[in-house]
């Protein structure tokens, strides 16, 4: 990867007593020998258990299903209220894996350097059984990996509108992926890169008012049940399944109405929100196009005139090929990882999204939603709150060539500056990727027009428009059994 660069590089501390994990992360796989081994899809099985679960995509918590029928099952028996349980349940992760194959944790022998989201650490090309300096870099990188915010299924919430759900338990995957993305925006924006989870309280204010923001009611600015109201020119409703493109519209739209909704010296998400589509919405084709006309746009209306820049969340939603994704586009895929600004990407296994924050060679590190967990409610000033539910020790990780076609990168800018560079590295590797780039960087979209409607032309795995990928698409591509 030609652009990887040293200003990410993190310099490994030499004291480990404090940063080292109470669990292992060098070698955690669930079954024996699965770590370095790649696994195949098993298309048929994975069809049959699809169908055979997806009675139960209406699963609420079992306090209210022992009196209240899901809208569509109108008998239940034995049989049906033992694999409910299963799916409250971690087994339900377990026969998953067993299926479509099973979730790698832990991290590879390999010595290649790591990149979490634009941070680089460096693991020595000696042998790293006895380097110091090896196992103070993984160390780090496990603290930065679990200082990120988790957000997964949760159960025993309110009531989302007139559905009667309480758990967005097998079909939330996507939205609570989205919420781990902006979360870390959000903790870029008021913490800074360098934080990390504090070990003892009273914990950060801030931590504890993001982490707020996103609380399963209402009253919570970016929780599931708003994030579904905005969403609903885009096809979002409690209960079914979305992709990457609709989330992200549904993003902008949910901070466009929080912005209107507060004066600017308060807004929930104190950044611009765009959505890089290209011209006409992506309707034209070709790679989508970056405007820094329109950013600057989308910057003045968020400071409402009063500013010519403010900081900006860039989201950028693809379809990198049919069936699976097209191999051309994982070395630019790595590469954003190495930018200072990568927020990492929207995506998963077919069927499961999850949130990919790292990649080391060819795998892909993530934080997975699958998990289901009581509700947490807690003020925005309770300092003293357990948040353990919003970390994750475990480092779990999927060769980039399994990964669903359909995703979204997302970048966090904090001032013109910061945006000027994100565009130089943009550019360059649109220029080193062979004819394949996922964006393209322009002063406006009338400068690309003639470039980027000649790039897929003769592709017919190339980046797809967002109609055609809706058509190619269904909702049960973002199913999870």
């Amino acid at each position: 990867m030609k652009v990887f660069r040293d200003r990410g590089a993190v310099s490994p501390s030499k004291t480990t007593t404090t940063d080292t994990p109470k669990s292992s992360f060098i070698s955690d796989s669930s079954e024996p020998g699965s770590t370095d081994t790649k696994f195949s899809k098993p298309s048929l099985w994975s069809s049959f258990f699809a169908s055979a679960f997806s009675v139960f995509d209406i699963y609420r918590d079992s306090s209210s299903t022992s009196h209240n029928e899901a809208p569509h099952i109108r008998h239940s028996n034995g049989w049906t209220s033992s694999v409910k349980k299963i799916v409250a349940g971690g087994t339900m992760r377990r026969i998953q894996e067993r299926v479509l194959g099973t979730s790698k944790t832990g991290i590879s022998n390999t010595t290649s350097d790591i990149w979490l989201l634009g941070a680089r650490y460096k693991i020595s090309q000696d042998d790293s059984s006895g380097n110091a300096d090896a196992t103070n870099a993984l160390a780090a990188f496990h603290r930065d990996f679990s200082s990120r915010i988790l957000i997964t299924y949760r159960k025993g919430f309110d009531m989302i509108e007139d559905s009667k759900l309480t758990s967005d338990v097998n079909w939330g995957c996507m939205l609570r992926s989205s919420q781990m993305l902006v979360a870390q925006a959000l903790l870029f924006h008021r913490l800074g890169r360098s934080w990390r989870k504090p070990v003892d309280k009273p914990l950060d204010r801030d931590y504890v008012e993001i982490l707020h923001l996103f609380g399963d009611s209402e009253a919570s600015a970016f929780s599931i049940h708003n994030l579904l109201q905005a969403g609903k020119a885009y096809g979002l409703a409690a209960g079914s399944w979305v992709g990457p493109y609709a989330m992200c519209r549904s993003w902008e739209s949910l901070a466009r109405s929080k912005r209107e909704e507060t004066n600017l010296e308060y807004q929930t998400l104190p950044m611009a929100a765009y959505v890089v589509s290209g011209c006409e919405d992506g309707e034209r084709g070709g790679a989508p196009v970056l405007s820094i006309e329109d950013a600057a746009r989308h910057c003045t209306e968020f400071s409402k005139g009063r500013e010519d820049w403010t900081p900006i969340l860039l989201l950028v939603p693809l379809v990198l090929g049919l069936d699976k994704i097209n191999p051309r586009y994982i070395p630019s895929l790595q590469a954003t990882f190495t930018f200072p600004q990568s927020l990492g990407i929207l995506g998963g296994k077919p069927g499961a999204s999850t949130y990919i924050v790292g990649v080391q060679d060819e795998n892909a590190f993530y934080l997975d939603p699958h998990e289901v967990q009581p509700v947490v409610n807690f003020s925005r000033d309770d300092v003293e709150a357990n948040t353990s539910s919003y970390h994750c020790d475990v480092v779990r990780h999927i060769p980039l060539d399994l990964i669903d076609p359909s995703l979204a990168i997302g970048f966090y800018c904090r001032d013109k500056d910061d945006f000027d560079d994100f565009c130089s590295l943009a550019s360059k590797l649109a220029d080193e990727s062979n004819g394949a780039p996922l964006f393209t960087v322009a002063n406006s979209y009338k400068s690309s027009k003639h470039d980027s409607s000649e790039v897929r032309d003769d592709d017919p795995l190339g980046v797809m428009t967002m109609n055609d990928a809706e058509s190619c698409l269904n909702e049960d591509d973002w199913q999870l059994l």
